[in-house]
């Protein structure tokens, strides 16, 4: 999960205005997501699903891929899980729109499972070059690949949350990637299946809301 990809342009040094990171995501995403046929996973999409939302937020949250209801629509985050995603982002005192969203995989892997070591090494550059452009102040992984891949581990996910982590890791220094602050916590589809954890992951959201200085309201997150 370390390396990068030559045939991909160099990540984005310089700080861009929101137009103008807007137009880099979207011809990015035309010129070599869009079309990509890097590994497997492409077989059976039925179209890449880039990411979304404010091209400069304070902001990205980062899942591991598409599912069904995603590769359905082109866009992150929209079934179940992406449903509760917002009521999180909501009790964050925010919207989808002020945040950006994406995935470490483009593409849906089969029957949802979780994408591979090999699929997220193949399309991880993508992602290294959105950060570049949309440099946000937080990044909020969610779950165990997304958590490890940005922060080049393999610590389980119930150790890493609860506490930021420097982004971007010493094994991806080589990349000159703009520097961040990292949360990791549970992903919301991990958060269906075991609502009690719920409580665990609005703590580690807490922490970003008083980093960014957001007022923390009296409950939220469930």
């Amino acid at each position: 999960m370390l390396t990068d990809d030559p045939d991909l342009p160099p990540c984005c040094t310089e700080e861009l205005t929101p137009a103008a990171a807007k137009k880099a995501l979207a011809e990015f995403d035309a010129q070599f997501v869009r079309g990509c046929e890097r590994c497997e996973l492409c077989k059976n999409r039925k179209q890449t699903v880039f990411g979304a939302g404010n091209p400069r937020p304070d902001i990205l949250f980062v899942g591991e891929g598409p599912g069904a209801d995603e590769d359905e629509q082109g866009e992150p985050f929209v079934g179940r899980a992406g449903q509760l995603l917002t009521r999180m982002i909501a009790a964050m005192t925010l919207t989808r729109e002020q945040v950006f969203i994406a995935n470490i995989v483009k593409c849906r892997p089969p029957g949802n499972r979780t994408p591979t070591d090999d699929e997220m090494t193949t399309c991880s550059p993508y992602l290294w070059r959105q950060i570049a452009i949309l440099r946000p102040k937080i990044i909020v992984t969610l779950g165990r690949p997304s958590s490890q891949t940005l922060l080049s581990t393999k610590t389980p996910i119930g150790k890493l949350r609860g506490e930021f982590h420097d982004f971007p890791p010493p094994a991806l220094a080589h990349l000159g990637l703009p520097r961040a602050r990292l949360m990791p916590t549970f992903h919301p589809a991990y958060l269906l299946r075991s609502p009690g954890e719920k409580s665990k992951a609005w703590e580690d959201l807490k922490q970003v809301m008083a980093a960014l200085g957001l007022a923390v309201p009296p409950s939220g997150g469930r």
